[in-house]
């Protein structure tokens, strides 16, 4: 499966925790085991942004997963679309305390127009200043007026932290017994 990331509220930092769960960057790989790893331009990594698109590839339980970081803003959107025509999913990232923002608006336009089913990770869950119930409904109030259709108004929710490396799955049973903290394998 292939699947691409909004920008900001942490996307480079989930991914940096993906690419660590799964193996792809070693604790003891010190060249490898920066922050940012998506990241390869100086002006990326000076302004926490991303520019150019850029894909990597990891294994996760028997299954292949390639993220493809892209850019979000609508100023490049012509290399939104094409990376956007490449993968089979979204995941869409939100702080827990900003809720979807201008670029998020306009990546989720285009992924729902191209029928893409999203996966809502709830960023910064950890943080005094989150409101996990306020940013759930405002992506249902996003999806809405982007005219998603009834399955993408189903996404499921994924609440995190990345900067901690952990998520946790809020519809699993046994999700108040999770041990939060553990990683993004969601306590599973």
């Amino acid at each position: 499966r292939t699947i691409t990331t909004t920008v900001d509220h942490g996307k480079t930092t989930l991914v940096d925790s993906l690419l660590k769960t799964c193996g792809a960057i070693e604790s003891n790989d010190s060249e490898r085991n920066e922050e940012r790893v998506m990241d390869s331009m100086d002006q990326e990594k000076e302004r926490g942004i991303t520019i150019s698109s850029k894909i990597t590839g990891m294994t996760w339980k028997g299954i292949q997963l390639n993220i493809v970081d892209t850019p979000g803003h609508a100023d490049f959107g012509g290399e939104v679309e094409r990376v956007l025509s490449l993968v089979d999913g979204v995941v869409i990232v939100v702080d827990a305390s900003d809720g979807p923002n201008t670029q998020t608006r306009y990546v989720t336009s285009k992924a729902l127009e191209r029928g893409l089913q999203p996966l809502i990770v709830v960023n910064k869950v950890d943080r005094d200043t989150a409101d996990i119930v306020k940013t759930e409904n405002e992506v249902f109030d996003l999806f809405i007026s982007l005219n998603a259709n009834d399955d993408q108004l189903e996404a499921p929710f994924v609440y995190a932290s990345a900067r901690s490396g952990w998520a946790v799955d809020p519809t699993a049973e046994d999700y108040e017994e999770i041990e939060v903290g553990k990683d993004l394998e969601g306590g599973s």
